[in-house]
Formats: structure tokens, C-alpha cells, sequence
């Protein structure tokens, strides 16, 4: 499993350097690998399905309990299959909508890159790997859904769903870290076995609060939903693989991976139903306002992981069936209607609904994967498998626990329904029946591996449908099983006789359908709707950014001028305050513990010097003068460690002393000769803050004199530095083996100074660049 998940991050390196090639001849090699995988995670379905497992383990940094492992059971190998099968399909989609872009190897690296990382995401059985690759999916999908970079729009599409996601990655991490450290494990696996301790912890409220975070930005839910309509911006392929049935997903794989462990409490529940059914009902509404086909099918998307979110939060074994069937659903029907739209803006130039018409008697095999799709997310009864999934939604809220929330938690998820039906209507039969419009008649089919991939999903929709067994044998019953941590005996079919959820289930189809008639969407309803985007959770939280931001240049503009010299004054000013308070708060300085001695005449004649050569620094107005009475302080120094017995500190010394001297004459040589010393008034305000900080300082070496001396440290490292590290010189082994990873770290700062240094250097500005 280790090699199927990295391959994507391989292959996506080796067009970094075979790119080129891969534009013209090699194209068709990039839908290759994720048929493989698919393949590959295909034959492990009857293992699966039968209630087995794999477990694969590398060692990676073993001391800090991150490792290599990965798990394929019955919740992974759904999400495996469907990254790696909606992913050929979309790929080979893509490498036909792509065709004879300029980035078109650039744009399939990224989403190589994803698909890797999703696959760790869903595979990873270490929480801390899972982090890595979940953060991983949100820097890749940045560089998808900014692709066209030359739109400010997609730009800053991409920039707002980073930094939302990013901001619940952080949350996630302070969850995993948590849990870990409480169960004393970061194997999913054995977290399993700890369930009991972590849900009797008193963090236990604040674990579940910070991964929702993670999981809700994530998936867009209620109050961070808003990033997913406007990474509508992205090429349509990064819409039907992203935004359908992977990346917005990996919230909701999080929140199912985490249910054995953490569910089954009433914050865990109550939290989930209530953001699920706000987000599933809000996005609903939403999307019967908007004429943009994009923008329908991301608000439909939106309220789709609504109810996924609120299915986990019903936790009752039939929501868990449910939640497993519809998100097998949704990713059928929603990657063909996004595929459909990419098609119809390719050939059209528009998805505007409000102008297109009558599409399917020039493109009629899109027509046909646009139909069957619209009618599976209606649930159209005996013939798709969105009629077996919304059974599944009903039957789970019909045999909620509470008695008193039936009623209202199946009212909701009607209403989000009807909603939902007549979007899909919007979205996958208004563009193509009635007339065709005249500036239409001219469009054609494009090329056969755009439209046979949606055609392929909108099928397996109505096989499914008809033939629900298969996909809860070999797929949706193992994902529920685990996800439930026991068997749910769940059987699908298609056929329950005429019942409550048979009748809700036709309400809801006949209901959507009227809305689709009788409801116009215009741009005069989307302007009325768009005035409340004042009280929006994007002008709310956009706004609180923006407030960061200001604060931010604020801040800026007072410690962070330009100017060394203002950055030297409050380093030192705050060291000061930070030692004074230090000093003030450890008490008094105990006299009785000096063993003072009196200074020999040559110790007493360098300090004249140093005195001298300081005095000079401060007063003279000539930059040279200044600067070689820098380096007679310098070598006074030097002269002090040689007296007391430290010649290693005295070669140091003396060695950036000489550097550093002959560093300042070559800069120096290039200014005014003199200093301007108009300003008296800043230079008492520095005598001040300099003398402060010397008196600071030598109290601090009077507290440390008067402490009783300890010498453990120094102990450990003679003792050990031959025997541990090999070396006899204790100073060097301090730096090198037992600060490794300090010096390590040390290492990389300089060597990325060094490469900006070198990319100033190598800077060609045009004359325009330079004005």
C-alpha cells in the first residue's frame, strides 16, 4: 500500500523533468496509474467484503511515534475505490479538457500530488501520517484551485480555502495531539481499544471541538462553508474530482474514521446533528437561487456533506448504513453533473441556465449522463441508486432514538431534499430540454474521452439502482460495519413495500419537481438574496481577517520599519524588561556569597583600555575612528578569556573580531566618511537604554554568582561525550551530536539565506521592473 499511495507523488516529480513529453505523446500514460490503483484496490474487495482486513507497517521516525501504516478495511477501501475510480474517470476527462493547455503537465502533477494524498489520508492508520497527508490535500488543492493564476478571482479563491482549511488543520493537529498523548498511542487501531479512557477525560469536550473544526472546515460546513462555492473558480475537472467526491469528503471520512472512538456520546451526536442540518438546510435553500450551473452544484454539494454530517450525528446503526450508501451516491451523480458542466461551458462558453436550452440535440450522449444523474439525485424510485440512499436517509431518521425529534429531524431532511431535487433538475435537465437557442446550433460533442467517463458514472448510478445489492455487498455494508464497529446486517433493496419512507420518498420527488416548475432563478433573485450577505458567515469571518490584517500592518509599521537601528532599540528594550522582571521576582542578591578578589595590574590596565577604546566608539564622529575602536574592544575581550584560561573563546574572538573589522572597512568604504550626530535627542534615549542594559547585565552576573554552583550538566557531557559520541573534544560534541538537530536546523536557515542571496545576486529586472 506504501508504493499505491506514493506513486502519485513519484509520478508527479517525474513530469517535473519529463513534463514536456508528456503534453504530446506520453499524455495518455497520466490516466494510466490511477486505472492501476483502481485495479489494484478491486481485487482486495471479496477480502474485504468478507470482513477482513490489511495492515502494513514501515518504520519511519519511530521516536516520535510517527510511522508508515497503513490499513485497508471496509471504510478505506470505499474511499480508496472511489479516489482512485472517479479519479480515472476524471483524468481521462481532464486530459481531453486540458488538451493543448501550456501547464497541462503542471496540472496534472497537482493533482497527482492530491490523489496521493488522499489516499494517505483515507489509508493512514497512524493519526499523525493522516495529518501530514490531510495537509497535504489542502496545499495541492491551493495550486489546483488557483490554476489560472492569472484570475485575481481564482486567486483569491485559492487563498481563502487554504487558509480555511489550514486554520482547521491546525485545530485537527492540537485533536490528534491530545488523543495520543491521553490513549498513549497514535495507532487508530489501538486508540480504538482506549475508547473508554478518552471519553471519561476531562479534555474529552475540548478533542471533539477541535477535530470538528478540522473536519467542518474541511468538508464546508456551517460557518465555514463559503470556500467551496468559490473554489468554483478551478478548472471543472478540479470541481468534479475535488469538490464531489474526494477532497470535501476527507472531513467526513474523519468524522466516521473517529466514530468507534469518540462517538456514541451526546456531545458528539447533538453537535453533528445540529451543524449537519443547519449546513444541509441553509446550502439547499441557497442553491435554488443560483443561475451559474458551478455554483448550483457546489451549494448542492454543500448541503449533500450536511447530511452526511448529520446522518454521523443521528449515529443509530440505520443513519450509519445510510451515511455509507449516500456518499456512494453523491459521488456518482455529482462528478457526472460536474463533468456535464464542464462540457456544456467548453462547447457553450456559458453556464448561465438562464440562457441555455434544448442542448441535448447537439450533445446527446451528455444529455443522457446529465438526465440519469439529475434523476439519481432526486432518488427517481426503482430505477437509481439516489432512490435506495434517500430511503436510507428516511428510514434513519424514522427510527431516531427520541421519539420527539422524529418528526422533526425527517421534516428537515424532506425539506433539504425537495431543495436538493429541484437543483439537480436546475442543473443536469434545464440546459438541455426545450428549444435550442440559435448561437447554439453550431456546438458539437467534444472529444469521446470527455463524455463517455460521465456517461460511465451516470450508468453505474442506474446499475446500482437496480442492482443495490452489489454495491452494499462489495462496498457500502463493509464501510458501515466498520464504521459501527460490529455487523449491521444491512441488506439493499431496491423494493420495501408501500410504507412511510416510500411515500416521503415520492413527496419529496413530486415536491422538488414542482419547485423546478415554478421556480425562475434570475439575477434579480440572486441580487435580492445577495443583499444578506452583509449578516453572512463570509462577511463575518472576512471581516475578523481583515481586522487581523490591519492589526497586522500596525504592528508592522512600529517593529517592523526598515530600520536596524529601530530593531536593535527593541530587541534590547524588551530583553530588558524581561530580565528586570526575571531579577525583581528571584529576590535579593545575597553580598555574603562573593569570594571577590582584587584584579591584577594587567587586568586593571585592559580595562582602562576597553574603557578608553569605548569612550571613542561613542564619541568620535569618523566611521573608521569608530570602527577600529570596535576592534580594540574586540581584542581587549580576547585578552580577558586568555587570562582566564580560555584560549579556545579567545581564538574565536579574536578571529570575528579581525572578520568583522575588515567586513566594516570594505562597506564603510563605500559611505560618507563621517557620522550625522544631529539628533540629541536619540542618542541620550540610546546612552539610556545601553547603560540600563549594561547594569542589567552585570546583575545578572552578580545572581548568577551568588548561586550555588551546579555542575550535573558539565558532568553528563565529560562523562559521556568519549563514550556516547566518540569525540574528546566536548564542545564540538555538544554541537554536533548532542544538539544535532539544533545545528541541523542552524544548517538549513543558512542554506536558504544562501539561495536568496544567490537569487538577489542572479536578479535581471527589466527596465519596466526597475521603475
Amino acid at each position: 500500500m506504501l508504493l499505491a499511495v506514493l506513486s502519485g507523488l513519484i509520478f508527479s516529480i517525474v513530469l517535473v523533468f519529463f513534463g514536456r513529453a508528456f503534453k504530446a505523446k506520453w499524455s495518455i500514460l497520466i490516466p494510466i496509474l490511477p486505472t492501476i490503483l483502481v485495479i489494484y484496490f478491486a481485487q482486495m474487495i471479496p477480502t474485504i467484503s468478507s470482513g477482513k482486513g490489511f495492515l502494513q507497517h514501515y518504520d519511519w521516525v519511530p521516536s516520535l511515534g510517527i510511522n508508515f501504516e497503513f490499513q485497508l478495511d471496509g471504510l478505506s477501501s470505499l474511499f480508496a475505490l472511489l479516489i482512485t475510480g472517479i479519479g480515472s474517470c476524471i483524468f481521462f476527462y481532464g486530459r481531453a479538457y486540458l488538451k493543448g493547455h501550456p501547464y497541462f503537465d503542471r496540472f496534472f502533477g497537482y493533482l497527482l500530488l492530491f490523489m496521493s494524498a488522499m489516499l494517505g489520508v483515507v489509508l493512514s492508520n497512524n493519526i499523525l501520517l493522516l495529518f501530514i497527508f490531510w495537509e497535504l490535500t489542502s496545499i495541492s488543492s491551493f495550486f489546483l484551485i488557483g490554476f489560472n493564476n492569472d484570475s485575481a478571482d481564482s486567486r483569491k479563491s485559492a487563498i481563502t480555502a487554504l487558509s480555511i482549511t489550514g486554520i482547521g488543520g491546525f485545530f485537527l493537529l492540537l485533536a490528534l495531539v491530545l488523543m495520543g498523548n491521553i490513549a498513549g498511542t497514535y495507532t487508530i487501531t489501538e486508540l480504538i481499544q482506549h475508547r473508554d479512557t478518552i471519553l471519561n477525560h476531562q479534555f474529552y469536550p475540548l478533542i471533539i471541538g477541535l477535530l470538528f473544526i478540522g473536519a467542518f472546515t474541511k468538508s464546508a460546513q456551517f460557518p465555514f462553508h463559503f470556500w467551496l462555492p468559490g473554489a468554483m473558480k478551478a478548472p471543472t475537472p478540479v470541481s468534479a474530482y475535488l469538490h464531489s467526491a474526494t477532497m470535501v469528503k476527507a472531513g467526513i471520512y474523519l468524522l466516521a474514521r473517529f466514530t468507534p472512538i469518540l462517538g456514541n456520546h451526546t456531545y458528539w451526536n447533538t453537535t453533528l446533528m445540529v451543524v449537519g442540518g443547519i449546513t444541509m438546510l441553509y446550502a439547499a435553500i441557497h442553491s435554488l437561487f443560483r443561475i451559474d450551473m458551478k455554483a448550483i452544484l457546489a451549494y448542492s454539494t454543500i448541503s449533500a456533506l450536511g447530511i452526511l454530517t448529520f446522518l454521523l450525528g443521528v449515529g443509530t446503526k440505520e443513519a450509519v448504513v445510510a451515511a455509507c450508501v449516500f456518499i456512494v451516491v453523491h459521488a456518482l451523480y455529482k462528478a457526472t453533473l460536474f463533468m456535464v458542466t464542464g462540457i456544456v461551458d467548453h462547447e457553450t462558453h456559458t453556464r448561465d441556465i438562464t440562457v441555455l436550452g434544448g442542448l441535448r440535440k447537439v450533445l446527446f450522449p451528455v444529455a443522457i449522463a446529465a438526465f440519469l444523474a439529475a434523476l439519481s439525485s432526486a432518488g427517481f424510485p426503482f430505477l437509481t441508486f439516489g432512490f435506495v440512499g434517500k430511503d436510507l436517509i428516511y428510514e434513519a431518521t424514522l427510527h431516531y432514538t427520541n421519539a420527539d425529534w422524529t418528526w422533526i429531524l425527517t421534516g428537515a431532511t424532506v425539506a433539504t431534499n425537495i431543495a436538493l431535487v429541484s437543483a439537480g433538475f436546475m442543473a443536469g435537465i434545464k440546459p438541455f430540454v426545450g428549444p435550442l437557442p440559435e448561437k447554439f446550433e453550431k456546438v458539437h460533442l467534444p472529444y469521446k474521452a470527455m463524455w463517455i467517463p460521465p456517461l460511465i458514472l451516470a450508468i453505474l448510478g442506474v446499475f446500482f439502482g437496480v442492482l443495490p445489492a452489489i454495491a452494499g455487498d462489495y462496498f457500502t455494508t463493509a464501510a458501515s460495519n466498520t464504521i459501527w464497529g460490529m455487523n449491521t446486517e444491512s441488506y439493499l433493496k431496491v423494493w420495501h413495500g408501500f410504507n412511510t419512507v416510500f411515500t416521503l420518498s415520492v413527496v419529496t420527488l413530486l415536491g422538488g419537481t414542482l419547485i423546478y416548475a415554478i421556480n425562475k432563478p434570475s439575477l434579480a433573485k440572486l441580487a435580492r438574496i445577495e443583499k444578506l450577505n452583509s449578516i453572512s458567515p463570509q462577511r463575518i469571518i472576512t471581516g475578523f481577517a481583515n481586522d487581523i490584517v490591519r492589526v497586522g500592518h500596525w504592528y508592522t509599521g512600529i517593529f517592523h520599519n526598515g530600520y536596524l537601528r529601530s530593531y536593535h532599540f527593541k530587541i534590547i528594550l524588551f530583553a530588558e524588561a524581561l530580565l528586570a522582571y526575571r531579577l525583581w521576582m528571584s529576590g535579593p542578591i545575597s553580598l555574603d556569597m562573593w569570594d571577590l578578589t582584587y584584579p591584577d595590574l594587567y587586568e586593571v590596565a585592559v580595562i582602562f583600555i576597553l574603557i578608553g577604546a569605548l569612550y571613542l566608539v561613542v564619541s568620535t564622529a569618523s566611521r573608521l575612528t569608530a570602527v577600529v575602536a570596535m576592534s580594540v574592544i574586540g581584542y581587549c575581550i580576547c585578552l580577558i578569556f586568555v587570562i582566564y584560561s580560555a584560549p579556545d573563546l579567545a581564538m574565536t574572538q579574536f578571529t570575528i573580531d579581525t572578520l568583522t573589522t575588515v567586513l566594516f572597512v570594505l562597506v564603510l568604504y563605500k559611505l560618507p566618511p563621517f557620522i550625522n550626530m544631529t539628533n540629541r535627542g536619540i542618542m541620550v534615549r540610546d546612552a539610556i537604554v545601553a547603560t540600563g542594559f549594561g547594569i542589567i547585565l552585570s546583575l545578572v552576573a552578580l545572581k548568577v554568582w551568588s548561586e550555588p554552583i551546579s555542575t550535573e550538566i558539565s558532568d553528563f557531557y565529560g562523562e559521556n561525550a568519549y563514550l556516547l559520541a566518540k569525540g574528546k573534544n566536548v564542545v564540538n560534541v555538544i554541537l554536533v551530536d548532542f544538539r544535532g538537530i539544533d545545528t541541523m536546523f542552524e544548517t538549513v536557515v543558512l542554506s536558504i539565506a544562501a539561495l536568496g542571496v544567490y537569487s538577489l545576486i542572479r536578479l535581471r529586472l527589466k527596465s519596466s521592473e526597475k521603475e
